[in-house]
């Protein structure tokens, strides 16, 4: 058991869990978080407090961020924008086919001046594209060493973050820490309509949260398949569509052609069965 706060570097993006030690962070503080880097300043989103779970695997904060701190950050957020704009536009002057999805501007703290500097660029493009003379002018034209990191459609999405056909936030900006295999099997699985458009995320792959219920689908292997004949409560009908998570199954009655909702336990002639014995 111990103390756990979360916090952003950016405004609605991916949280990190840390352990506050001493401090007391509330909502809306600006704290230091360490990282590969050195510290970098975020924002509380989550107070301090208890936990059940084991907290000694979570890294600790180095402190809360003093004025210099936030001057730091002010003037790493204005490099990074003025790095984005001078990027897309001598993409534009080479006529490359790569679009800037995020810049990342790290300032080396054991160096004099900004010859320690480094400043990364993240981008997509629909194939492999030769970048080397945009490195040079981009180093010529930002005074440090630049480097360019092509992302894949995920990650771009899981960088610009962004809201999912559910309304919400995205998943992988959010909370998922790793990509996980989703295929097409899932959603034929959970009955889904094999439309891409229906089953896409934001990122134009397969949604990630196919993979939530598919365990329940998977394993639900006792109910009837649609189209089967079965008796209900209401007299006798045919299957149209099955319902795992609510462990019930859609029937349209033979009698009127009207459809409900059966629980499973009234159409599984081996649990009533077994219910009569």
């Amino acid at each position: 058991m111990g103390m756990l706060c979360a916090v952003s570097f950016n405004r609605y993006g991916r949280l990190y869990y840390l352990d506050p030690g001493e401090l007391r962070p509330v909502v809306g503080d600006r704290v230091l978080v360490p990282t590969d880097e050195g510290t970098e300043v975020a924002e509380c989103v989550w107070a301090a407090q208890w936990v059940s779970d084991d907290t000694s695997g979570f890294p600790r904060l180095a402190g809360i961020a003093t004025e210099a701190d936030l001057r730091r950050d002010e003037a790493q957020r204005r490099r990074k924008a003025e790095a984005k704009v001078a990027a897309k536009r001598l993409i534009r002057e080479h006529g490359l086919p790569m679009k800037v999805v995020a810049v990342d501007h790290v300032i080396d703290a054991g160096s004099v001046g900004s010859s320690g500097a480094r400043t990364t660029i993240y981008f997509t493009a629909p194939h492999r594209v030769d970048f080397r003379s945009l490195v040079r002018d981009l180093g010529a034209t930002l005074h440090c060493r630049v480097e360019l990191r092509q992302l894949s459609a995920r990650d771009s999405a899981r960088v610009q973050g962004g809201i999912g056909s559910c309304g919400r936030d995205l998943c992988c900006a959010t909370f998922l820490n790793d990509f996980e295999p989703v295929t097409i099997r899932m959603a034929k699985d959970q009955d889904l309509p094999l439309n891409p458009l229906r089953i896409s995320g934001a990122c134009g792959r397969l949604m990630c949260c196919l993979k939530y219920e598919h365990p329940l689908y998977a394993g639900s292997a006792n109910y009837p398949t649609p189209g089967q004949r079965v008796e209900t409560p209401e007299g006798p009908g045919r299957v149209v569509s099955r319902h795992p998570p609510s462990e019930t199954v859609a029937v349209r009655q033979a009698s009127d052609g009207s459809v409900s909702r059966c629980a499973l336990s009234d159409v599984c002639g081996p649990r009533r069965a077994y219910d009569e014995r």
